[in-house]
């Protein structure tokens, strides 16, 4: 049997969230590219679910339960190779509900934490108990996904936006504190993508009153808006993720690439 031209044959590498969304096309190019994929997610339960395919039920946000994934990881495969920090939350949120019709979509002390807890506080304490493995085998990978929001602010995604500027901020800094330890950081910022099952129609009413459009004009205003003039597949970010983590991008780290089609939100 070939190898694949990534190398990844027996690497270890933990996908958060990476049982729907970005997250599962994720795994499964991952998979296809011969890794060993450590899905840590809520929604699974933990168990071997294929060869190379082990699910771990997984709060990102509460260390006990972070830290018990990556122990069970190491004491199924004896090392890791790379984390993907993919698990995130959105809610279309305004600062202030100016017109006063749907204080429902004004930020709340209860969204903020949610976005907070799991968008910035789970890459944290992942990347904190993934990288004390790391260090023991003197190398390691983590990819950090965040947003082309997180690197130009979005109307109506002020707190996801922060988020993930934050996410951008522990990339540069993680990556300046562990290089001397042959470990690498990088973020990957997705612009619009095609639709997942996280794209409700709660969530597609909710962005379109903080921007203050009709939902059915949301589509077209995000084609017009990229170069490309498409919105991004999910394949494209996996292929961008499965290249990060292989050792054909070893002199990449500290830097966040923008995986938009070209969109900025000038």
């Amino acid at each position: 049997m070939s190898k694949s031209w990534t190398d990844l044959e027996g690497k270890v590498v933990i996908v958060t969230g990476g049982d729907s969304g970005i997250g599962s096309h994720i795994t499964e190019t991952l998979q296809q590219n011969g890794a060993n994929v450590v899905v840590a997610d809520l929604n699974v339960g933990t168990e071997e679910k294929a060869a190379n395919l082990y699910t771990v039920q997984t709060d990102v946000t509460n260390k006990a339960s972070v830290e018990n994934m990556v122990r069970l990881t190491v004491e199924k495969y004896g090392h890791v190779d790379a984390l993907v920090n993919n698990a995130g939350v959105n809610l279309p949120r305004l600062l202030v509900d100016v017109k006063g019709e749907k204080p429902e979509y004004e930020i709340d002390e209860k969204a903020f934490d949610f976005m907070v807890n799991v968008n910035q506080k789970g890459p944290f304490l992942c990347a904190q108990a993934v990288t004390r493995q790391f260090v023991k085998q003197n190398g390691g990978v983590i990819v950090n996904v965040t947003s082309e929001a997180g690197m130009e602010g979005s109307a109506g995604q002020s707190v996801y936006s922060a988020t993930k500027g934050a996410l951008n901020g522990f990339t540069r800094s993680w990556a300046k504190e562990l290089g001397k330890h042959n470990i690498r950081v990088v973020g990957v910022a997705p612009g619009i993508n095609e639709k997942t099952g996280l794209t409700t129609d709660a969530y597609n009413e909710a962005l379109a009153y903080t921007r203050n459009v009709k939902v059915e004009d949301l589509e077209s205003n995000y084609t017009s808006s990229i170069p490309l003039g498409r919105v991004g597949k999910l394949d494209e970010i996996a292929d961008l993720v499965t290249y990060l983590v292989s050792d054909h991008s070893t002199y990449i780290t500290g830097t966040t690439i923008n995986i938009s089609g070209g969109k900025s939100r000038g």
